[in-house]
């Protein structure tokens, strides 16, 4: 199979021809956002990240910053975080803002499967444990938003990346590698077990 470039910021078309286990190398312009950003985004609607997150990616991400004496920032670390703890939010952030892509670790649930299927978007895993090789990826930090007030983990990075790795795992058509793996898994276990 082959690996797939995409594009960002990119159409619905463009995403509702990803499959589940498809392997794709993002690069354009993605933002970060964890429980802050997203609580913040839900419950404010805040118009001055809208255009960075229309057809856009948000990224589960508590990354490593460095300030330079240019005032400049660079990413030392950038790992996905566990993605679960924005279920609440998520369908929300997919049609409020039209986000195509949500990337993090471990998965979501229904809710954001159903909405991925409504409104055109995909749930995009990283590899977790390779915070520093993902960094080499974010060739630029355009700029942040509530540094002041939710702190670098919390705060939403703007960032221009090439070639960012990820796997496909929730597609816009009612598909979740997580919830076929915890079927799967479940009948080994019953098998093993005999509960």
């Amino acid at each position: 199979m082959a690996v797939i470039k995409l594009n960002f910021p990119t159409t619905e078309k463009e995403i509702r021809k990803l499959k589940v286990g498809d392997e794709v190398l993002l690069s354009g312009r993605i933002i970060t956002g964890r429980d802050a950003a997203h609580k913040w985004m839900v419950e404010k609607h805040p118009k001055e990240v809208a255009d960075v997150l229309k057809e856009g990616c948000i990224y589960h991400c508590g990354p490593i910053v460095k300030k330079h004496k240019d005032g400049s920032y660079s990413f030392v670390a950038a790992g996905p975080t566990t993605s679960i703890r924005e279920e609440p939010y998520t369908p929300e952030v997919l049609r409020h803002y039209k986000v195509r892509a949500a990337i993090g670790k471990g998965g979501l649930a229904g809710g954001t499967l159903a909405a991925c299927n409504k409104y055109g978007a995909v749930y995009l895993h990283a590899i977790g444990g390779l915070a520093a090789e993902l960094a080499k990826c974010v060739v630029n930090v355009a700029d942040v938003y509530k540094l002041a007030e939710f702190g670098v983990p919390e705060a939403m990075w703007v960032l221009d990346v090439v070639d960012f790795p990820t796997v496909v795992t929730m597609d816009s058509h009612n598909k979740s590698l997580h919830i076929l793996i915890e079927k799967s898994s479940g009948k080994v276990h019953h098998k093993l077990i005999g509960v």
